[in-house]
């Protein structure tokens, strides 16, 4: 596997090149998807909801949908209004529960204040719930037993992995304790035998406890929160944040909650944003759905 590129201007980390990677596990994807077709003519299908018209949200709805067209599986897409109710989409959930056709299915967030987020999650049959969000998958994530992962958090770990294939024994340091990074990735690394620190806004002297990981995830949402002498040497600093900025010509860009320039100059290995973990998000929901579609069906999966 590609694990990233050598950076100039004076930065000695190894750039984790994330869309390889992520084309890579979208490959072995497609070849099982193919194989299943072949071999037991059963299609994967992934059912997107969207509620209203956030723009983000269609742009990466889009997304989701040509990935899946390319990795040979079905897409099922509903598109619901920004009035729909709490019942309404309920009763669309129950329906796609009882489709044989969807191994799948996402609920896009956020949803509208009329609806109830929890409440929609938890009715999503657990064996379908590819965001793995479902209280049933948490649970089961946190006992250590097999279940559906959320996505970003997996790819965090595959990414990490791509540097050093073991992490067992690593100081990891974990910026954020969302439910949809922070935690589960948290559990992921815990698996993994690396000994994990959640740091969060009550934490104490932060900038101490990044200088000790050996492994950091940053997942916040603050722009170049996290700075270059924050980072130990030769540390790999995996970036999740995805936040918009003012640039030079009142253009804006995107940058992540790393300081990237700073940290690239003492990390052994960075992703970068965008680039890094976005792509491996996208691919890692391709591998829940397959793999939801083979346990739905009883099939083995590849190891993939």
């Amino acid at each position: 596997m590609v694990v990233g590129r050598k950076n100039g201007r004076g930065m000695t980390a190894t750039i984790i090149d994330g869309k390889s990677i992520a084309a890579e596990l979208r490959g072995k994807v497609a070849a099982d998807v193919a194989r299943l077709k072949r071999d037991h003519g059963l299609t994967p299908g992934l059912a997107v909801v969207l509620v209203g018209q956030n723009p983000a949200s269609e742009v990466y709805v889009r997304s989701k949908a040509k990935a899946l067209v390319e990795a040979g599986m079905a897409p099922f897409d509903h598109k619901l209004p920004e009035s729909t109710g709490e019942a309404e989409l309920l009763a669309l959930i129950d329906r796609l529960n009882a489709d044989k056709a969807v191994s799948g299915i996402l609920v896009q967030l956020p949803l509208p204040p009329q609806i109830d987020a929890q409440k929609v999650i938890a009715a999503i049959d657990p064996m379908k719930d590819v965001d793995g969000f479902h209280p049933v998958n948490v649970g089961r994530l946190s006992l250590g037993l097999p279940s559906l992962v959320p996505c970003t958090p997996y790819g965090c770990v595959m990414l990490a992995k791509t540097v050093k294939p073991s992490l067992a024994g690593l100081d990891a340091l974990v910026i954020g304790r969302s439910n949809i990074v922070g935690k589960p990735v948290a559990q992921l690394l815990l698996a993994e035998n690396a000994t994990v620190t959640v740091a969060h806004s009550k934490t104490r002297d932060l900038a101490a406890l990044a200088r000790r990981a050996d492994l950091l995830i940053a997942a916040i949402g603050k722009a170049e929160f996290v700075r270059g002498d924050w980072i130990k040497p030769g540390a790999i600093v995996i970036d999740v944040g995805i936040n918009r900025i003012d640039g030079e010509g009142g253009k804006s860009r995107i940058v992540g909650d790393v300081a990237f320039g700073e940290a690239a100059r003492v990390a052994g290995a960075i992703t970068p944003v965008p680039g890094g973990v976005g792509p491996m998000t996208i691919a890692c929901l391709m591998l829940n759905t397959l793999r939801a579609a083979c346990a739905l069906n009883g099939v083995k999966a590849a190891s993939l």
